[in-house]
């Protein structure tokens, strides 16, 4: 493991390298209109003149004036540091010491991170749940029928060619005119982004067993439930795993997208109020944690494949 640090540890010191770089550019009128209020020398001296001017233009010419890029309230891109004192306020320092945090109030409050992520977690869990089901249903029908082989795998995979952003408030609005609202519309997003890579890694681990396997089978006269339960779906376990895990990030992503158009809690909510007030460094903390919870995820099925296929004797 230790061998895998050096070289992580430089990828993550390169893209906070080209980060900070980043800000400068991408902040680079709002720092000289600032400097300009400070009555620090900028070029051009005017908003509008500035306003046609090329951003590299503006950064080399003004170099000794973008000192403030990196601290900016409402910055474009916000720096790393930033980021992080957002994300440390809006979980640690919320709980301990805001009004509605944890220690005074006794539950989470709903303007801290946590709670938005416990959100975005349950219905991540139940479309996961669904999705992951759905897929195995499907998958054993696929292999078993003609058939469903024909029909339902083209449609399958013409399902995920819709984009999710424009599906997700049609399947929002239609539960909500029949009663149905809360945590299942947005489970029902992250299923239909889930179960799409269950199908496809099910439907290749329940054909891998090799035509010598299946002989044997046909030599005891096994029956078909026989041939699914001790040879098929075995052999299917490492790419269940292999699936489950796109699945689990897929199934984060849709909660995410489901949660915009709600926005009554959740990762998707907090972002996109954040792009409503021009909170970037909001925006960002709800990115980072988004990327930890789907981390932590893929990593917890990992951790149970790797004890699954020990059991079974696929691996030491």
């Amino acid at each position: 493991m230790s061998r895998f640090i050096p070289p992580l540890l430089g990828v993550v010191l390169a893209l906070l390298a080209l980060w900070y770089a980043a800000v400068v550019p991408m902040n680079v009128q709002e720092t000289l209109t600032r400097a300009e209020r400070a009555e620090i020398p900028v070029t051009p001296a005017t908003a509008v003149e500035r306003r046609d001017t090329g951003t590299w233009a503006l950064v080399f010419g003004n170099l000794g004036a973008l000192g403030e890029s990196w601290s900016l309230d409402r910055p474009r891109l916000p720096a790393p540091h930033q980021v992080v004192a957002e994300l440390y306020d809006s979980t640690v320092t919320e709980e301990l010491t805001g009004r509605r945090g944890l220690v005074r109030s006794g539950s989470l409050s709903n303007r801290g991170l946590l709670y938005h992520a416990i959100v975005t977690l349950n219905a991540t869990f139940v479309g996961f749940l669904i999705g992951t089901g759905l897929g195995i249903v499907l998958a054993i029908g696929i292999v078993h029928s003609r058939v469903m082989d024909m029909s339902v795998m083209p449609w399958a995979i013409v399902s995920q060619t819709i984009p999710i952003v424009a599906l997700a408030p049609m399947i929002i609005v239609v539960l909500y005119s029949i009663g149905i609202q809360g945590l299942l519309p947005k489970a029902v997003i992250s299923a239909y982004l889930s179960f799409f890579p269950v199908v496809v890694g099910m439907v290749k681990g329940l054909r891998s067993p090799d035509g010598m396997q299946m002989d044997l089978m046909r030599t005891y006269n096994a029956p078909t439930r026989d041939v699914l339960t001790k040879l098929r779906l075995p052999a299917s376990v490492p790419y269940l795993f292999a699936s489950l895990k796109i699945a689990i990030a897929a199934s984060l992503v849709g909660a995410i997208v489901g949660e915009l158009p709600v926005q009554k809690g959740g990762l998707g909510a907090r972002m996109l109020a954040g792009s409503y007030y021009g909170q970037t460094a909001q925006i960002w903390a709800a990115l980072l944690m988004a990327a930890g919870l789907a981390a932590v995820l893929v990593w917890a099925i990992g951790a149970v494949e790797r004890r699954t296929l020990v059991r079974m004797g696929m691996s030491r």
